[in-house]
């Protein structure tokens, strides 16, 4: 058996053509090494220097001189929609829950008690699936997990095969 190629090198958005493709949901392009396989059914291992946060477009580069872009597969969304659509983004941050921003309508991952949430303060819920394509975050470095910082959240999860630091202080 011979070894999988290996993508070590990340180039956010690249413009133009690449030899293949990965389609990967919104928790499955936030990794540093993984076995994935491409749309075509090439096994390779990804193994980044740090835990990343892959967006579409993004290109990875093989050791064996191959380019794989990553593409935004559709994952089971809730949209929101409202009169008050800032407000109702201010809650869903307040949450610190991943949010797409579109004109007229904001997409997150379905959740019942978010969704509760939302249509208690008037929201207007449709189930959808399309690529979840999330804004990046306050701190310009994507997401992260770990929760150490100065409140309890009270999580209790497991993020399987990868790493997450977040240490920052937030003030309440």
């Amino acid at each position: 058996m011979s070894a999988l190629p290996v993508a070590r090198e990340l180039r956010p958005r690249v413009d133009g053509r690449a030899d293949d493709c990965v389609t990967l949901t919104y928790d499955e392009r936030f990794l540093r090494r993984k076995r994935l396989v491409t749309d075509a059914g090439l096994a390779f291992l990804v193994d980044l220097p740090r835990t990343t946060s892959l967006n579409e477009g993004d290109v990875l580069y093989l050791d064996d001189g191959l380019t794989i872009k990553v593409r935004a597969a559709d994952e089971p969304l809730l949209e929101v929609r409202g009169a008050e659509l800032v407000r109702l983004a201010w809650h869903v941050g307040n949450r610190h829950t991943p949010c797409q921003i579109d004109p007229g309508r904001l997409l997150i991952q379905r959740d019942h008690v978010i969704r509760d949430m939302l249509e208690r303060l008037g929201a207007e819920i449709e189930e959808v699936e399309e690529p979840f394509l999330p804004e990046g975050g306050a701190y310009g470095h994507g997401r992260t997990h770990s929760h150490a910082h100065g409140h309890s959240h009270g999580h209790d999860h497991s993020h399987g095969e990868h790493d997450h630091v977040h240490d920052h202080d937030h003030a309440h």
